[in-house]
């Protein structure tokens, strides 16, 4: 009985161990991950600048009333 408890509480540990890691092992290396990561600020960035010229609603503006 015992043993049998054991077993099903390995299994939900290996259970919760692989939820909520955020691509922890996504085999680049790390600097592909730093030029991907870059390259996703870049386009962020862009994007951003994009919506603040295009005069988007609240862009890049931050509501100081309380």
């Amino acid at each position: 009985m015992v043993s049998v408890l054991r077993e099903k509480d390995r299994e939900r540990a290996a259970a919760r161990a692989g939820k909520g890691k955020k691509g922890g092992d996504d085999g680049l290396t790390p600097e592909q991950r730093r030029e991907r990561d870059a390259k996703a600020l870049q386009e962020k960035t862009a994007k951003k600048a994009a919506k603040e010229a295009a005069g988007g609603s609240n862009a890049g503006t931050k509501d100081t009333k309380k």
